[in-house]
């Protein structure tokens, strides 16, 4: 099925998903055996894994940061870029992902709502800040040069709340199309962003090579890898 075109008069809000990185070659969560590169989510990627051992946290997330930095964004992320081009303040990027890729392909309005791995935040403070480097030593984890408190990844775990949601529901009041691509359908509050738009008329599409759980929800499914739906939908906005 191929979708009916994006025009510019489109206001267009955009969730992308794993589903979008995987085609960079990152790992997902919901691989096989419920692994995570090798680890269980629940001992890396919640507040109890960080409160129980911070040195696999960040020797996990260290990991993490050295797999984006070897990817390279693809076409469905250079695509999007291209679109944001076209529709300027009419284009909004939401993404779970919390790799750089979107950025180095060109997008600019873009919220992360699930934090940067390249960001680091003080645990007293929450003051976060640029950080490329790796903590694989139990032993020298970092601290706030501020007030020396413990550093974290500034990452939303599991059972945390997703950043700044308050400006991610102004912009989904705003669109005109909600476009989601490669996620799961599974994980809350992104998953009901349809039923949002659905609610209020918005037209929803979605983008992948497997149907998500909630592909009742949309108005269109694409079942196609983002790298080829999503150059076709930049083409027919160049022809629009």
């Amino acid at each position: 099925m191929h979708p009916m075109p994006l025009t510019s008069q489109d206001r267009l809000f955009v969730l992308t998903g794993a589903g979008i990185s995987a085609e960079s070659g990152l790992a997902t969560f919901r691989g096989a055996g419920g692994l995570w590169n090798g680890h269980r989510v629940e001992d890396v990627a919640t507040p109890e894994a960080w409160q129980t051992d911070p040195a696999l946290v960040w020797s996990f997330y260290s990991q993490r940061r050295r797999d984006a930095l070897a990817a390279q964004p693809n076409a469905a992320h250079k695509a999007l870029a291209e679109i944001e081009k076209h529709l300027a303040e009419n284009f909004y990027l939401c993404t779970q992902n919390v790799d750089d890729l979107h950025e180095r392909a060109g997008s600019r309005r873009i919220h992360h709502m699930h934090g940067s791995l390249f960001q680091s935040r003080c645990i007293r403070s929450n003051e976060h800040f640029s950080d490329l480097s790796f903590y694989e030593d139990p032993h020298n984890l970092p601290v706030c040069k501020t007030c020396h408190a413990s550093v974290r990844p500034h990452i939303v775990w599991f059972g945390e709340i997703p950043l700044d949601m308050d400006a991610i529901y102004r912009e989904l009041d705003r669109a005109t199309t909600l476009l989601v691509v490669g996620t799961s359908g599974s994980v809350y509050p992104a998953a009901g962003f349809v039923d949002i738009a659905n609610h209020r008329g918005i037209r929803t599409i979605y983008i992948g090579p497997e149907e998500p759980l909630n592909t009742l929800a949309f108005d269109e499914v694409i079942l196609s890898n983002a790298t080829e739906a999503l150059p076709k939908m930049l083409a027919d906005l160049d022809k629009a």
